[in-house]
């Protein structure tokens, strides 16, 4: 290693940057661009400063310590929080709301149609008109029961 750095001197960490850079766009997780950053700036600082290639390795070692911390202070997951909590939980945000049955339930399973979509239920056998409460959800399929409130 010793000798591929005195031969390339300040290009190897235009080169490691270049290779960093590269698996940031294969494999993009925003995590090798910190390493290319730290070789870019091994690469401008070894341009004004000689250092012996252990020197070198230890300024690029830092640097990307200290970048990879800044970037997790700054660029972390925050925690979002969202006006939609259960957008990818659809049918989970049905449950504990009452529906009016569209299609009786007989043997176990009817229909409710809840804004422009109508969604399989199962549940005691209820006559259509009548409201019922979600309880559960079982795959594609809500599980109701009369709701005596709403009658």
């Amino acid at each position: 290693m010793s000798e591929l750095m005195a031969n390339l001197g300040g290009w190897a960490w235009w080169i490691i940057a270049g290779i960093m850079f590269l698996l940031e766009l294969l494999a993009p997780a925003f995590f090798f661009l910190w390493f290319g950053f730290a070789a870019v700036a091994t690469g401008l600082i070894v341009l004004f400063v000689p250092m012996s290639w252990q020197m070198q390795a230890g300024t690029f070692a830092i640097l990307t310590i200290v970048l990879l911390l800044i970037s997790r202070k700054y660029f972390g997951r925050t925690g979002w929080s969202s006006d939609k909590p259960m957008l990818n939980q659809r049918m989970a945000s049905f449950i504990g709301k009452s529906y009016v049955l569209d299609t009786p339930i007989k043997n176990r399973e009817g229909k409710v149609r809840i804004n422009d979509t109508v969604w399989k239920v199962q549940g005691p056998d209820t006559p259509a008109g009548q409201w019922v409460k979600v309880t559960d959800v079982d795959g594609s399929v809500l599980q109701v029961e009369p709701d005596a409130e709403q009658q």
